[in-house]
């Protein structure tokens, strides 16, 4: 069951075109009615609104993330590199994190998508450790960035 936007996540998203707003608003919808247990973790950044799905309340136990830009929605995963990706579909050469650009919620919404995040989900398991804390289902405010270049 998805959960009602944060007032804060509410707030981000105000400046930011209408499109830009739907499709990042239900990118979260998707991502929380196949992980309800996830927390959510909000970063108001100088240069995007990113929202980050966590085992816990900490980014390294991040499986997947929305980032919203003036334009655009970039739907990521921390730890890309380490999924597989036959098809080729993710962005980004860094060491880490891999990223699709999204038009609209069709992007998500096939299985090959729907793998990749229950495979960067199971990854994040495997790295978690049974001794944290674990927190379920909690929308936290991680940081809000007093300058902005963005919207």
């Amino acid at each position: 069951m998805s959960r009602k936007p944060s007032n804060d996540l509410v707030v981000f998203l105000k400046p930011f075109p209408n499109q830009v707003k739907e499709i990042a608003l239900k990118i979260r919808e998707f991502i929380w009615d196949f992980y309800p247990e996830s927390n959510e973790l909000i970063y108001d950044n100088y240069n995007a609104l990113v929202i980050g799905f966590s085992l816990s309340d900490k980014a390294g136990d991040t499986f997947c993330s929305i980032a919203v830009y003036a334009n655009y929605v970039n739907f990521g995963f921390n730890r890309g590199s380490e999924i597989s990706d036959p098809e080729q579909l993710l962005l980004g050469d860094g060491s880490l994190y891999r990223r699709i650009k999204v038009d609209g919620l069709k992007d998500l919404k096939n299985k090959y998508v729907k793998q990749l995040i229950l495979e960067a989900y199971l990854n994040a398991l495997s790295r978690f450790k049974e001794d944290e804390q674990i927190i379920k289902g909690q929308i936290i405010t991680k940081s809000i960035s007093e300058k902005k270049r963005r919207p």
